[in-house]
């Protein structure tokens, strides 16, 4: 925000959650009050039915980017899903698009099932996919039914990827992780509000399959167990917030080793007086 202010900038969003309308405040998306101060793209611009992947994504992005171009402004890219910015930056693999019935026969399988089936036709991929990863077994195993070549064969052909065409200047957020968690619990508390859990509700009621992307966002199952009465207020609160620490733990992981090296990491915690300190490291 403080980038965009000094340096005339868009801010474009790169978080797999905020994308979706049905979630404003389950997913943080930023506040009346933070698009005030900067003009901001792809929040809450997809409808919950309309999954977002992250080839969809890359193809938006790059369409604002250009524009943030053409009339002379900074595209800032923030958020946290490191598929999204891999897939913009890298580029995507070209695998076709799978057989419709090959993909309701595979997402029709339990996960064990599932993974059971990708050991025997894949299996180096089930043997670097958590047996319990409904997501990444089922399309692992639907792209090697549907092509018959493997998914790690048609990701060694990437295509698309703007990383070679612009300037980017990264900055990767690694603060400390008691702050980052105490922020955790906060956040969750927040979205355990009256307008978050009537979100959730509202969210429930358009019956969307348990599968979709925007059903999957962290908050989601919590608050739907509490409405239903399967959890308390406090279980439920104290359920999203391990939940959110636990996703936490995994983006930092993910962007302390994925990156290059040479990004530069900021470990300091996000406050005003590390701003300058922040902003320093952007302009490198």
């Amino acid at each position: 925000m403080a980038l965009a202010e000094r340096a005339d900038g868009i801010v474009i969003n790169a978080d797999s959650a905020q994308v979706y309308r049905d979630l404003c405040i389950v997913s943080a998306r930023p506040t009346p009050e933070d698009e005030a101060r900067a003009p901001h793209r792809l929040y809450g611009y997809r409808d919950g039915a309309d999954a977002c992947s992250a080839a969809d994504w890359a193809a938006d992005a790059k369409a604002e980017i250009a524009a943030a171009h053409e009339t002379g402004r900074l595209p800032i890219l923030a958020g946290g899903t490191g598929l999204y910015l891999r897939a913009l930056l890298d580029g995507i693999a070209p695998v076709p698009e799978i057989d419709p019935a090959v993909r309701r026969a595979v997402r029709a399988l339990p996960v064990a099932e599932a993974h059971a089936a990708l050991a025997r036709e894949d299996p180096e991929a089930a043997a670097r996919i958590r047996p319990a990863d409904t997501t990444r077994t089922a399309r692992a195993l639907e792209v090697v039914r549907s092509t018959g070549r493997t998914l790690k064969s048609w990701q060694a052909e990437k295509v698309g990827g703007i990383g070679e065409a612009i300037a980017l200047a990264p900055l990767i957020l690694l603060p400390p992780r008691a702050w980052l968690y105490a922020r955790c619990d906060d956040r969750f508390e927040e979205m355990m509000s009256a307008e978050g859990i009537e979100e959730v509700r509202s969210l429930l009621e358009r019956r969307l399959p348990l599968l979709a992307p925007v059903m999957r966002a962290i908050g989601v199952r919590e608050i739907a167990a509490f409405l239903a009465g399967d959890l308390s207020r406090a279980d439920a609160l104290a359920a999203g917030q391990a939940a959110t620490r636990q996703y936490a733990k995994r983006q930092y992981t993910w962007f302390r080793r994925q990156p290059p090296a040479g990004w530069p990491r900021f470990e300091a915690p996000l406050d005003c007086d590390a701003l300058p300190d922040a902003l320093a490291l952007l302009a490198r």
